[in-house]
């Protein structure tokens, strides 16, 4: 696979659920734009996971086959999600800004990437993972 040349990408760091998130985000997303896609799942082999095993079992990642990173696209913008246990949360500190082309655009991202989540003022919203995400008009 080709490498991007994009040379900073946002980082997403999930408990366990990177391979979810990034096909709910991919889904969402492949409706609304252009370029949004799944580009490259890496998984833990058992060797890996072997050589992890000092590391504390609540901490330890695993079993042999889960996603180690998920590498995706959202309208062409490169995005990484790896798991990285339970210790990691986001804050609104980070969001997703998305810009929308009318009021349409935008309700409607509005209350897809709201599904299971929380709904707040102005297109902010966090959705099911806890990633705070803004749809807006362009500025």
């Amino acid at each position: 696979m080709k490498a991007s040349t994009q040379k900073i990408a946002p980082c997403l760091t999930f408990n366990d659920q990177a391979e979810e998130a990034a096909n709910f985000y991919v889904s969402i997303f492949s409706a609304v734009f252009e370029n949004s896609k799944i580009l490259n799942i890496a998984r833990f082999s058992k060797e890996e996971l072997e050589a992890l095993s000092y590391l504390p079992e609540d901490i330890r990642p695993g079993p042999a086959g889960s996603v180690r990173t998920i590498r995706f696209l959202l309208n062409g913008q490169e995005i990484e999600a790896v798991n990285g246990g339970n210790f990691f949360n986001f804050c609104e500190g980070m969001s997703l800004y998305v810009r929308c082309e009318d009021q349409k655009e935008i309700d409607w991202l509005w209350e897809k990437l709201s599904e299971g989540g929380e709904k707040s003022q102005c297109g902010w919203l966090k959705d099911k993972y806890g990633v705070s995400c803004r749809s807006h008009l362009p500025l």
